[in-house]
C-alpha cells in the first residue's frame, strides 16, 4: 500500500491515496429495532452493513428478530453495491458465548448455524460482537477468565475452516466488534492477537462509551486523547496503539465512530469552569432525545435511561442550530485534549458529550494516517443529512472541516421551538466497564523547551501555536512527529513503513526514497 499524508497546522489537512485493492471501508451497524428510522439511509455510502443482532442460545443456535424484513434489506443493499453481514451477540446477546465455545457440541452447532444462515440469506459473512472475552461485561454474561480468549481463537479458526469448506477460500467475511483493549486472559489484556488476525478479516474498534453515567464525574464519551488523571485512561488513540502493539495489523482495523452522545446531570454549574469537562455528576441519568425511554435491564435488575442523544436529534430538536452552534440556553465548549465538543444547559445542569463533524474529522484523519482500513459507525440510523457520514466517507481523501483547531470558545444562538431536554430521570446502570491503560497520553502541562538531535521537539516540551506540527527529525529518517496541544508537545507517528518529512509549516508522511 502506497500513501502520502500532508498535515498542516492550520487545518489538519491530510491527503492519503486509497488502498490499491479498493476504497476505504465504511461499515455501518443496522439495529433491527430501528428499521423505520433507517429507511432513508443512502446505503451506497457504506461498503458494509452489519445487521444487529443475531442472539445465540445456550445450545449454539441463534435467532434474528428481523428475519421478516431481512431479504428485502439484503436485496437493496446488494443493489447498492454494499456487502451485508449478520452481527451475532451485542451487549445483551453475549450471555452464552463463553459456554458455547468451550463445549464441542455447542461450538459445532453455532458454526453450522452461522454457515447455514449466511447461505440461506445470501449474506457476505458474519460479524461477532462479543466485547468481553475473559471478563464480565453484561451482568448476565458467563465468562471464563483463563479460557475464553484461547477458546475464542479456536472457534474462529473452525468458523474460517467451515466458511472455506462451504463457500471457498476468501469468499465470506469474518469480522469482530472489539473494545479498546485486546481480549483478556487471567485479568489482563493479552499481548498477542496475531493468530486471530490470520482468520479474521477486520476488527471494528468500539472507541466510544468510554465515559458516561457510570462515572462519578462528567467526561467525554469518545475522547481522541484521554487527559491524565481524569476519566477513563483509554481513548481513540490508545485503542489503535493497544491492538497494533499486540500484533493486529492496522490494515485490518476500522476506527469506531459514534453518531451519538451521552447526557448526564452535573452537580455544579459547569459554565463557572468552562475549560474543565470533568466535574461531579449525579448517579441519575436523564432521558436523552425523543427516542430514548426508560428500559428495564433484567441482568442488572434495574430500570434506567440511556441518556443517549443521536446526532440527528441534537440537530432537529433544537439543541444545535448548526453543527457547531448551540441554541440557548445550551452552551457549547471544545476540549483540546479529548478533541471533542460538549454541551451544558445551565437551566437543567444537563451535560452532553458527543462527536460532531469537526471531532470526527480529526479521528478519521488520524486513523488514515495510521494505515487503518476505514471506519465503523454505530449506528447508521443516527445521522442528520449525512453530516457525519460524509466525514467518514472522507477517509484518506484529504478532507478537513473549516475549523479543526477550535479552542474552548462557546457558541449560543436564539432558541428554536424546543431548546431544552426533558429532565425525567431514572437510576443509571453502566452499559460497559472499561479497564484503564497505562499508555501515555496528554496532560495540560508545560516544561522547558527541549529538542532532539534531528532538530525536533520532545514530549512535554513547551510549544506555541496550537495545532502546530513538527517532525521528530528533519532528515526524513523517523516516522515520529509532534503536535502542539495545550501548550505542550505530544507525540504521534506516521503509518508503518513511512517517514515524516518537514515542508515549511506542514509535514508529509511518505515512503522514504
Amino acid at each position: 500500500m502506497r500513501f502520502n499524508i500532508l498535515i498542516t497546522a492550520a487545518g489538519l489537512a491530510l491527503s492519503m491515496a486509497t488502498q490499491i485493492l479498493g476504497k476505504p471501508l465504511t461499515i455501518g451497524y443496522y439495529p433491527s429495532w430501528k428499521k423505520a428510522q433507517s429507511a432513508n439511509v443512502d446505503f451506497s455510502k457504506y461498503t458494509h452493513v452489519n445487521m444487529a443482532f443475531g442472539i445465540p442460545t445456550s445450545s449454539g443456535t441463534f435467532s434474528f428478530d428481523g428475519d421478516w424484513f431481512l431479504p428485502q434489506v439484503v436485496s437493496s443493499l446488494h443493489a447498492a453495491g454494499t456487502k451485508v453481514l449478520m452481527s451475532v451477540g451485542g451487549w445483551t446477546g453475549s450471555n452464552y458465548f463463553s459456554t458455547i465455545i468451550k463445549d464441542t457440541t455447542a461450538r459445532s452447532t453455532l458454526i453450522s448455524s452461522m454457515v447455514n444462515y449466511v447461505d440461506a440469506n445470501s449474506l457476505d459473512g458474519i460479524d461477532i460482537d462479543w466485547e468481553y472475552p475473559g471478563r464480565l461485561g453484561n451482568n448476565c454474561n458467563v465468562y471464563d477468565v483463563a479460557n475464553d480468549t484461547p477458546n475464542y481463537l479456536k472457534f474462529l479458526q473452525d468458523l474460517r475452516a467451515a466458511f472455506t469448506s462451504k463457500f471457498g477460500a476468501g469468499k465470506k467475511l469474518i469480522t469482530l466488534a472489539v473494545r479498546v483493549q485486546p481480549f483478556d486472559v487471567n485479568g489482563s489484556p493479552t499481548t498477542d492477537v496475531s493468530e486471530f488476525a490470520k482468520v479474521v478479516d477486520y476488527a471494528n474498534l468500539m472507541q466510544y462509551d468510554i465515559n458516561g453515567g457510570w462515572n462519578n464525574v462528567t467526561g467525554p464519551n469518545a475522547p481522541f486523547n484521554y487527559q491524565k488523571g481524569e476519566g477513563m485512561q483509554v481513548s481513540f488513540v490508545s485503542a489503535i496503539d493497544a491492538w497494533t502493539q499486540a500484533g493486529w495489523p492496522a490494515s485490518q482495523l476500522t476506527a469506531g465512530l459514534g453518531f451519538y452522545g451521552r447526557s448526564t446531570i452535573a452537580l455544579e454549574d459547569m459554565t463557572q469552569d468552562p475549560t474543565n469537562q470533568y466535574q461531579p455528576q449525579s448517579s441519575v441519568v436523564p432521558l436523552g432525545d425523543s427516542e430514548d425511554a426508560p428500559w428495564y435491564d433484567a441482568c442488572a435488575g434495574a430500570t434506567a435511561n440511556s441518556g443517549t442523544w443521536q446526532w440527528k436529534h441534537l440537530r432537529d430538536q433544537g439543541v444545535l442550530t448548526s453543527p457547531s452552534s448551540a441554541a440557548a440556553p445550551w452552551v457549547r465548549q471544545w476540549d483540546p485534549v479529548s478533541q471533542t465538543p460538549w454541551l451544558f444547559n445551565p437551566s437543567t445542569k444537563q451535560f452532553i458529550s458527543y462527536d460532531d463533524p469537526e471531532s470526527l474529522q480529526i479521528k478519521v484523519n488520524y486513523a488514515a494516517s495510521k494505515g487503518l482500513a476505514g471506519t465503523m459507525i454505530w449506528s447508521l440510523n443516527m445521522d442528520y443529512n449525512n453530516e457525519l457520514l460524509n466525514v467518514a466517507n472522507s477517509f484518506g481523501s484529504g478532507s478537513s472541516p473549516s475549523s479543526t483547531t477550535s479552542t474552548t470558545s462557546t457558541s449560543s444562538t436564539k432558541p428554536t421551538s424546543s431548546t431544552t431536554a426533558t429532565t425525567t430521570t431514572a437510576t443509571s446502570t453502566p452499559p460497559a466497564t472499561t479497564t484503564t491503560s497505562t499508555a501515555s497520553q496528554t496532560s495540560p502541562s508545560s516544561t522547558a523547551t527541549k529538542t532532539t538531535p534531528g532538530g525536533g521537539p520532545v514530549v512535554g516540551g513547551s510549544c506555541s501555536g496550537e495545532g502546530a506540527y513538527k517532525c521528530a527529525r528533519t532528515d526524513g529518517t523517523s516516522a515520529s512527529y509532534f503536535l502542539c496541544l495545550y501548550g505542550s508537545w505530544i507525540s504521534s507517528s506516521c503509518g508503518s513503513g513511512t517517514a515524516c518529512f518537514q515542508s515549511g509549516s506542514s509535514i508529509t508522511c511518505s515512503w522514504p526514497s
